[in-house]
């Protein structure tokens, strides 16, 4: 099986924040699980490295466009290397060859007949002199009254243009703006609302509710046609002579990595990135609720006007997360940071919580209290103290080796039975409940370990120590291999103490010789403290 995962693109303007971990986690998890299994796994994403925000906060420090992308490239980069994601390719939209890639892509609509010129009037702002980003045009939803942005309205979800909104002004200066006529080219998205319409029915069953809700409104309401390109400073030129001033848009640009950054990836491995696009595969697109549209709908026109690349069949959208009730707020530093999480807690902590919390089917809320109780219940509680008393015991009692024996009758069957669980909910994206099902399986584990009590046996019949302590040992095992798409860092610490050498897999495995090294707890205790220091954090300067 060929399986090709695209993760959502943060924007280089900031930083990560837990909302968008959250949204991006079940990617990394997927392709792990998959390549366990010994399917091929094509897995890319990058920093959306264009748009007005970042021209704007270059202009108030002094710098370049690129100083400001850069610099929050690098900080993500670093983050998804320290949180385990293991992408094959983490690229940016302004590498030579994703502008490359995407102005291939515009001569070959343009080409097919699927762009076209159209004199419009766009929001012009007189004090700024300039024409404004849709998103930089602020107002009141024409269809909910909730305030909304040019491009979309975050209450209820509807895609609009800057002139749909009442009440505009600038997001910058807050003057009123102006309409003022500008020519651009437009993407013929109405063309394929037919497609679209077919490619939800078949798919539906593999996309999450919310991305099925959504994609069905906006065909219902019957697609328009929406302009590609814009009088903007900064991003991709139009290459058609006439328009080398104005740029292609974000929104037909950034969704186009997934495929500039396949090639990108090939380039640089050599091997073939066709199988992960022209052949029959399996697909995940991995984001939040905001480009829910933009994967469902405006990609797959764009694909279907391509000719001959494969259209996404599993839609992984996760809804939004709170903090401690409250809407994430940057500007106001109602947000928890990644890079401040990562320094003070264990990235497997973060993975735990952000995936059995996961906004999956509804918002999530991130509380401080629920985050430390779980990592001390969950984590050390119950994974980390059955791991570490099981080794301990061992190493303590039998100098760290036990000898070959049976195990128990009917552990075999019980565990293969959550490998197949599990690995269909990966499989259908749904990772929360992957997790569960396992962490089902380590307190089972705990429950065994109490109930036959070797503590107890190792005095009265050693026989029937070894035999439940090499049960327990094969339990871990088998955990380490279930857990590390979750927990990668932990169960590469668990591989060491367990000595294994293979390759993980998604299969019921045995250890031939028990020989456990150097224990040490996988988890340490957080001080339930912490959870005060860190909500007076939260908007605080």
């Amino acid at each position: 099986m060929t399986i090709f995962i695209g993760g959502a693109w943060p924007y280089a303007n900031g930083s990560l924040h837990v909302g968008h971990i959250a949204s991006l986690l079940p990617g990394d998890i997927i392709a792990r699980y998959y390549r366990q299994k010994g399917e091929r796994v094509l897995y890319v994403s990058g920093s959306d490295c264009h748009g007005t925000p970042i021209v704007i906060s270059a202009q108030k420090e002094g710098v370049e466009p690129k100083e400001i992308a850069t610099r929050y490239h690098e900080e993500f980069v670093q983050c998804f290397q320290r949180l385990g994601f293991s992408y094959d390719l983490y690229t940016r939209t302004d590498e030579e060859r994703h502008h490359h890639e995407v102005q291939r892509i515009f001569l070959t609509l343009l080409e097919k007949g699927y762009l076209y010129v159209k004199d419009e009037q766009q929001t012009y702002c007189p004090s700024c002199a300039k024409f404004l980003p849709d998103r930089y045009v602020e107002g009141v939803c024409p269809v909910c009254d909730e305030p909304a942005r040019g491009d979309q309205c975050d209450a209820c979800s509807t895609i609009l243009d800057p002139a749909d909104l009442e009440q505009k002004r600038c997001k910058l200066c807050g003057t009123e703006p102006v309409l003022k006529n500008t020519e651009q080219y437009y993407f013929s998205l109405s063309s394929f609302q037919d497609k679209i319409e077919k490619l939800l029915e078949r798919e539906k069953h593999h996309w999450r509710s919310n991305a099925v809700q959504l994609t069905r409104r906006y065909l219902e309401e019957g697609l328009v046609d929406r302009a590609v390109t814009r009088d903007l400073e900064w991003g991709i030129p139009v290459p058609v002579e006439g328009f080398l001033d104005k740029k292609i848009y974000v929104w037909i640009e950034a969704v186009s990595g997934y495929l500039s950054a396949s090639k990108q990836w090939s380039e640089r491995v050599g091997e073939d990135w066709r199988p992960f696009w022209e052949q029959t595969i399996s697909s995940y697109y991995i984001h939040g609720k905001d480009n829910i549209p933009f994967h469902t709908v405006i990609w797959p026109a764009l694909l279907l006007g391509l000719e001959g690349l494969q259209l996404p069949t599993h839609i992984v959208s996760s809804e939004y997360v709170t903090i401690e009730k409250k809407k994430i707020s940057t500007s106001r530093n109602w947000a928890i940071w990644v890079p401040d999480l990562l320094n003070t807690y264990h990235p497997d902590s973060i993975r735990y919580f952000l995936t059995s919390n996961a906004p999956d089917k509804g918002d999530a809320d991130f509380s401080w209290r629920e985050f430390i109780y779980s990592h001390n219940s969950e984590l050390l509680g119950a994974f980390g103290n059955f791991v570490n008393r099981t080794l301990k015991f061992i190493e303590k009692s039998f100098n760290g080796e036990l000898p070959p024996v049976l195990l128990e009758e009917t552990f075999p069957s019980r565990t293969k039975k959550v490998y197949e669980e599990a690995g269909k909910r990966i499989e259908k994206g749904e990772t929360k409940q992957a997790l569960d099902r396992i962490f089902q399986y380590v307190r089972e584990g705990n429950k065994y370990f109490d109930e036959k009590k070797p503590w107890q046996t190792f005095k009265e019949d050693k026989e029937i120590c070894i035999q439940i302590l090499a049960t327990c040992v094969q339990w871990i095992r088998n955990l380490a291999n279930l857990l590390a798409p979750f927990l990668p860092d932990s169960c590469e610490t668990l591989r060491q103490q367990l000595g294994i050498e293979e390759d993980w897999n998604w299969s019921y495995t045995t250890i031939n010789k028990i020989c456990i090294n150097h224990v040490q707890p996988l988890f340490e205790r957080i001080d339930v403290n912490q959870i005060t220091k860190e909500q007076q954090k939260l908007g605080a300067e």
